[in-house]
């Protein structure tokens, strides 16, 4: 089973995958989320690890996206939350006070806004595709680079961390998803998550409600539910869930979903059941 993760080698993901794996080592990185995807569709890797939310700056829109877009043909078959550690990092030599740019994935600047309004206040920031990527490139840069990522990025890429832990909140967290083909096994003990997405068949007064009361009635606990644009007309909207438990294990949310199906309220598109883990680090 080959296995790839949104790369460079040292971003937040390769963490979360030793997490999750307990090793990296024959894991294949990938540029993009959509390269993740286009990877396991093809066949190029049987499973992959891509970013889905942050505690601080929300859901992974691109991801979401593409889950729908796949229309139920890629699944999630595990979850690990990890902790993300913010670290300003730059080539050997370079001292905070003399940074002029800094480097990052907008989600890993917007984390740390205070320190860089407060500290580098006359930097100019600049987005990269991963932390890891950013780290690479200012380290290896001969001018006045610094970049917001891991300290498992300073190490490989050979930086110097010129401030630790310089998020705006101390308790950062990201939901990173292992997306296959193939379900998960979701029984015997432990958490676990069902994620389904639901599509209004059409805009009418208590749609939403019939489908939350199905869950409801049967004490099944939603932990998420969040609207994004269906792409398909003005002001139309589909709903993630996130449902506490598993479909194959717990016979209360499969009734819900199937009840769901058969009111023809929305479509129902269900994207696993799944075991989640909790990183370390």
């Amino acid at each position: 089973m080959s296995v790839g993760y949104l790369g460079p080698a040292g971003t937040f993901a390769e963490e979360a995958l030793i997490a999750l794996r307990g090793s990296a080592d024959d894991a294949q990185p990938l540029a993009s989320v959509r390269d993740c995807f286009a990877a396991v569709s093809a066949g190029a890797v049987t499973e992959c690890l891509v970013p889905i939310e942050n505690s601080l700056e929300g859901s992974v829109s691109e991801t979401l996206d593409r889950l729908v877009a796949a229309g139920g043909a890629l699944l999630i078959r595990a979850e690990v939350v990890h902790p993300v550690r913010h670290h300003l990092i730059g080539r050997p030599g370079l001292t905070r006070e003399s940074v002029s740019r800094v480097l990052s994935h907008p989600h890993a600047v917007a984390q740390c806004r205070h320190f860089i309004d407060s500290q580098l206040p006359d930097a100019q920031v600049v987005a990269s595709n991963s932390t890891a990527e950013a780290v690479q490139q200012a380290v290896t840069d001969s001018g006045a680079d610094a970049a917001i990522g891991s300290r498992r990025a300073a190490e490989i890429y050979g930086g110097a961390i010129l401030a630790e832990d310089i998020a705006d909140a101390p308790d950062s967290h990201t939901r990173f998803v292992l997306i296959g083909k193939t379900p998960a096994e979701a029984t015997g003990p432990g958490r676990f998550t069902t994620f389904i997405v639901c599509a209004l068949n059409r805009d009418r007064p208590g749609a939403l409600l019939a489908i939350l009361q199905e869950f409801a009635m049967r004490g099944v606990n939603l932990t998420k539910l969040e609207s994004r644009p269906a792409r398909t007309g003005l002001w139309k909207y589909i709903f993630f869930i996130d449902i506490e438990g598993s479909r194959d294990r717990d016979l209360s949310i499969d009734a819900a979903i199937s009840a769901i199906e058969l009111q023809e309220v929305a479509d129902v598109t269900f994207l696993g059941s799944f075991p989640v883990e909790r990183g370390s680090g």
